[in-house]
This record gives structure tokens, C-alpha cells and sequence, in this order.
């Protein structure tokens, strides 16, 4: 089946406030994903997946990256990032994570905006207007819990059976209030914990 990229949809919001307290600074979360025709449906089993890989996903990485970071204003702008695909319900799971999972898609976001982190991510099957969830993290530090955020959003029409809808999300700051620590801090409680009782 040729590829082609039938729609790009975008979705944003900007939080003020949060459990009934101003924010200091607000936080715009953006998602952006390119519905795509599924190179490999109505094929069977194809055991390689390489070639429509690197056909690709280098250039919907470098296409969603343009539109997310312009509609972002910067890639400096970026504190937290993250990825996500959907294959319609005629297709495999593995032809989602095929563009999303690849340094050819990945690198064109993280070198954008800097990044030193992973892109966090999910991948599953769905229907038309499936929920697309984009998990983010910090773009330099994966162990700040300030920034695991999720953006959510749907295309209506998308996926068809034949397509996949692949997505990029990101945001200009972590949670309003964050309460709750990072990862790095309950390391050295267990430690702590863990040495007294020796």
C-alpha cells in the first residue's frame, strides 16, 4: 500500500489555574499527529519492516518536529516531550511502534529542542477517534517528576482500518504545583532507610 499523509491534526491547551491556585507561570501543552496510510496493510506478514521504516520515518519525524516547534514558538521553548501511535484495528501494533521507535523519527524532535532525555511514548491498536495519549518527561532530566505530564487528544476520522496516526506532544513547563519530589530523593530516603536499619 503507498504511504501517504492524509491530515495533520493539532490539539493545545494552556492551564492558569490548578487545584483552585494560580499558576506563577501558565503551561501550554501541545500535540500535534500526522494521520499516515499503513505501508504494510492488506500485505500479510511482512517479517522485515525496515525498508518503509527508513523510507519514512525520518521525514514525518522532521515534518510533525516543524509543527510542533513552530507552533511552540521555539525549541527552546520545550521543557517536556513525548511521542505516540496508534494503528488502525486492521494493522499490527509493531507497524505503529516501527515509525515512532526509531532514531530516524526520534532524533529530528530531540535535536529541535535540545533534548537529552528519551522520548517517553505509547503505542496500541485503536478505531477512529481513539484516544491518543502522549506521555512527557523532562527533556534533559527523566527523573523529575515536575514533568510527567500527559496530553491527550483524538482525531475524529483517524485511524481508519488502513492508517496510523502518529503524534508528537509537548509542553512549556511541568505541573503547576508540583508537590511530590523526584525520583533522586526517594533513592537516598531508601538508602538512608535501608543503612539505619544495618
Amino acid at each position: 500500500m503507498p504511504y501517504a499523509i492524509r491530515k495533520i491534526a493539532s490539539y493545545e491547551e494552556t492551564l492558569f489555574i490548578e487545584g483552585g491556585k494560580a499558576a506563577e507561570k501558565p503551561v501550554r501543552l501541545i500535540g500535534v499527529a500526522a494521520v499516515i496510510t499503513n505501508p504494510w496493510h492488506g500485505r500479510g506478514f511482512v517479517e522485515d519492516l525496515t525498508p518503509e521504516i527508513h523510507a519514512h520515518a525520518p521525514g514525518l519525524g522532521e515534518l510533525l518536529t516543524r509543527e510542533i516547534v513552530t507552533r511552540i514558538g521555539s525549541g527552546d521553548a520545550v521543557e517536556a516531550y513525548g511521542k505516540a501511535a496508534i494503528v488502525g484495528t486492521a494493522g499490527e501494533i509493531e507497524h505503529a511502534s516501527g515509525f515512532i521507535h526509531t532514531l530516524r523519527f526520534g532524533n529530528h524532535f530531540r535535536e529541535a529542542v535540545g533534548a537529552k532525555s528519551y522520548l517517553s511514548f505509547t503505542n496500541k491498536r485503536g478505531g477512529p477517534g481513539s484516544s491518543i495519549q502522549i506521555p512527557m518527561m523532562h527533556k534533559h532530566d527523566e527523573g523529575m517528576r515536575s514533568h510527567y505530564l500527559t496530553i491527550e487528544m483524538h482525531v475524529p476520522d483517524a485511524p481508519a482500518p488502513d492508517e496510523i496516526v502518529v503524534a508528537l506532544g509537548a509542553a512549556t513547563g511541568g505541573r503547576v504545583h508540583p508537590r511530590i519530589g523526584n525520583r533522586y530523593l526517594d533513592t537516598q530516603a531508601i538508602e538512608a532507610e535501608k543503612a539505619a536499619r544495618r
